[in-house]
């Protein structure tokens, strides 16, 4: 089975391209969804965060306060990679079991760091998903309400576009309408079926 890895920056709309891909029949394990699942109440990785973090962690029910921790993580890297070093061995750990349990021509590891983390070696294709800076904060701003320091944070944090784009095999340019940018996806769905198809009559 192919495997694609799915990237990009904040308000790029890999979520938009992942959900296209999924309404074209093709499995996608989301990395962001994996981390939510694996920090519920009882799971080991959220003990390790309070640990780690301590109990202002958490909000008066329990569960991650992802707010408080994610004003921790953007301001100071080194706290950043100890949240990094709770969580992305898990979802890693999780992405390739569910891997294992798939049936279908290829899949989409929709992966947000996947340039940051060093997680290439778990796909065979990178797909990046690009857009002008200015494109990506005007999106922020208006999905999340972000403010221009915290957007400079967030930038910040993650890879370059330029580092993006030299590791990407496919690039899905999104600076248009939707209708554009589902074009391109299924343009490249039906790409990747046809290379699954090759590989299947090499294999003859």
């Amino acid at each position: 089975m192919l495997i694609i890895g799915l990237t990009g920056g904040i308000g790029t709309g890999k979520s938009t391209v992942a959900k296209r891909f999924s309404e074209l029949g093709i499995p996608v394990i989301d990395a962001d969804q994996l981390a939510r699942e694996l920090v519920q109440p009882g799971e080991p990785a959220l003990q390790d965060i309070v640990n780690r973090f301590g109990p202002e962690a958490l909000r008066a029910d329990g569960t991650l306060d992802r707010a408080h921790l994610r004003g921790i993580v953007f301001s100071h890297p080194d706290q950043r990679k100890a949240l990094e070093a709770i969580l992305h061995p898990r979802i890693r750990a999780e992405m390739q079991r569910r891997i294992l349990t798939l049936d279908a021509p290829y899949c989409i590891l929709s992966i947000p760091l996947l340039v940051e983390a060093g997680q290439g070696d778990m796909v065979d294709r990178v797909l990046v998903v690009d857009a002008s800076e200015s494109i990506q904060r005007l999106r922020v701003a208006e999905r999340d309400g972000l403010s221009g320091v915290d957007a400079d944070a967030v930038f910040k944090a993650q890879a370059s576009r330029a580092e993006r784009l030299s590791a990407a095999d496919d690039v899905i340019v999104n600076d248009g309408d939707l209708d554009g940018l589902i074009r391109q996806v299924d343009t490249l769905h039906n790409r990747y079926i046809e290379m699954v198809g090759r590989q299947s009559d090499k294999a003859k």
